[in-house]
């Protein structure tokens, strides 16, 4: 019985990996599509939001699997449990790639998008922050975890940043509002990015430790 249970554990994981993966690509796509307005591309993110749902239902349904075959030993139990609340928030980034591809797309036309707002940075701070997430889950590492949610400080510097530059921007050209107000939105979206993988981290820690600082369980 505990070679089955296991056997679903390594599916469980490979099927994190998976999902973190698809998480990845969308942030990366989402950031090409900011700076070139790629449309083959935006029809392609709505695509991935399909699969990175479908990989949320398909792990929840391992994770009652193995709830269900035996009785889990503590540190199994902390295990599924957090994997269960991290493939929430992975679903949650999934939706804010799109959030960012459909400011692109409503405002396309306004949008300019200058080195100096610190987008790109943003994207790929937020791109490092999943990828980590998801190894310390998968290798059960505790110092990694503790990296992603110290790397959460520095998203959140930048997100200030792009919001002082395009005040500065506002008080130049008045008539670059509306673009403004797009830029801030999807450094906004960015920024919440980040959250949820300082989340799945703070998840990771629970699952190695029992303790969870992120709030209520």
């Amino acid at each position: 019985m505990r070679n089955r249970f296991d056997r679903q554990l390594l599916k469980l994981n490979q099927e994190m990996i998976d999902m973190g993966s698809l998480c990845e690509e969308m942030i990366t796509a989402a950031a090409k599509i900011v700076a070139t307005r790629d449309k083959e591309l935006m029809e392609d993110i709505f695509t991935m939001e399909e699969e990175i749902n479908q990989k949320e239902r398909d792990i929840e349904r391992i994770c009652m699997k193995l709830l269900m075959q035996q009785q889990p030993v503590a540190s199994d139990l902390r295990v599924i449990s957090a994997a269960m609340k991290m493939v929430s928030d992975m679903e949650r980034i999934g939706d804010q790639a799109c959030d960012i591809t459909g400011i692109v797309r409503k405002d396309a036309e306004v949008l300019e998008i200058r080195e100096n707002t610190h987008l790109g940075k943003m994207a790929k701070a937020t791109i490092n922050m999943v990828s980590k997430s998801i190894q310390s889950f998968i290798k059960q590492n505790l110092m990694i975890a503790h990296e992603v949610i110290e790397q959460d400080d520095t998203v959140d510097e930048l997100f200030n940043k792009v919001k002082k530059e395009t005040i500065s921007l506002i008080h130049e050209d008045p008539e670059k509002g509306e673009e403004c107000v797009a830029i801030v939105m999807i450094a906004k979206y960015f920024e919440r990015i980040g959250d949820h993988a300082s989340n799945i981290a703070e998840w990771v820690e629970f699952a190695i430790t029992g303790e969870y600082k992120g709030g209520s369980l």
